[in-house]
Formats: C-alpha cells, structure tokens, sequence
C-alpha cells in the first residue's frame, strides 16, 4: 500500500492539479487491480489522440516497465523442457492481458461500412469482452458516440466501466461505473493530463503484481 501511495505521490508532485481526482484515480485503479485479479483483460477505447493514447497504455501493460516480471514457474519449466537450449523463458515478459479497440482497420471498415460507424468499438466489446473485464473509455468530451455505444453494451455484457476524460464529462460520466474527470474543458489540456493518469495506473498495476514483498 505505502509503493501506491508513494506513486502517487511522485504524480501529484508533478501535475499538482491532479489532486482534485485523486479519490477518483484510485478508484479506477482497484476497478482494473480487481479485474486482472480475476483472470479479466482490459480494453480500452478512445479517438484520435485517445486512440493513440489506448495503445501507448497497451505498451504499458503488456510488457515490463520498471519492474522485472517474474514469469510463472510451470511457463519457464515448460518452456525449457519442450525448447531446451532455446532461451524462450528469457524473452518473454509478464504480462496484463490489454486490448486497444478499433486497431484492426480491415474490420473497423468493414463494420462501418456495413452496419454503423458508431458502432464498431461496441461490437468489438461486444466481441472481446466476458464478465470480468474491464472497459477504459477514453474521451475528453465524454460525448463520443461510438465510445458510448462501447460502454452501453459493455454493461450490458456485465463488464466494469471506467471513464477518463474532461471536466464535464458528458454522458460517459453517467454510464461509467467510476468517471475521473480531469479539471480541464479544452481537449488538448485534457489531453495534457491523461497521460499522467494512466502512468500512474500502469506502475501502480506492474508493482501489485510484481513488486517486492515488502511494502
């Protein structure tokens, strides 16, 4: 609890404005602790920069960051007896299984094309998700459609949802089990801000999970 803590506390420090969220921000983070506790995955959805932004997160979660990740002891044990010599336990990472939704541009045109343009980030919900999961909408208006229409029906296939994005918040703040609403409007200071928050939610995931046994 005291590393989180002391996370944190080297963001606030940095972005002071943050301090406004906090409660949020820490609510959000035991939302996706819990859900990779679980066995869940998170995904995560935006557009344009927030798009760019659910990848760079992916990139995060996916690979070490600053903690060497321990890989499971039957993975390296099978690894060396099927591949002996191959060092195949030594390249690969712990990971937090996490999707960026909307990458895959064969069938986001297609969906688009053939069905709704607002709803291609709902069907791939729809398509990835199981109870147990986490949805990360991302939208500094919280009034993208097609980021709605992601949430509405990942709660109606039971998964948790958690906004970021502005001050307002729009109707992503409604549908959202937890919403942290950055203390700005205008989308490139919102923006400015977003990225701090997820650094913070990335650490505090990579030390739960493989961080030292003392505090």
């Amino acid at each position: 609890m005291r590393a989180l803590e002391r996370i944190w506390t080297e963001a606030a420090q940095r972005y002071p404005v943050l301090a406004s969220c906090r409660e949020d921000i820490m609510e959000a983070y035991y939302e996706m602790e819990k859900g990779f506790e679980q066995g869940g995955k998170l995904l995560i959805c935006g557009n344009g920069g927030s798009s760019a932004d659910a990848q760079h997160i992916v990139g995060e979660l996916m690979k070490e960051n600053r903690l060497r990740r321990k890989l499971p002891d039957e993975f390296t044990a099978n690894c060396r007896r099927l591949y002996p010599g191959e060092g195949l336990e030594d390249q690969v990472q712990g990971a937090l299984p996490a999707i960026a939704i909307g990458t895959c541009q064969a069938f986001t045109s297609a969906y688009a094309n053939d069905v709704s343009p607002q709803m291609i980030y709902a069907q791939e919900v729809f398509g990835y998700g199981r109870q147990g999961d986490v949805l990360l909408a991302l939208s500094t208006s919280g009034n993208s459609g097609n980021v709605i229409n992601a949430v509405k029906v990942a709660r109606a296939a039971g998964l948790r949802c958690v906004g970021l994005g502005g001050q307002d918040g729009g109707m992503l703040r409604e549908l959202c089990h937890v919403y942290v609403a950055l203390p700005e409007r205008e989308t490139y200071l919102v923006q400015e801000l977003t990225m701090p928050v997820y650094h913070v939610w990335c650490r505090m995931l990579e030390w739960a999970f493989w961080g030292p046994d003392e505090p």
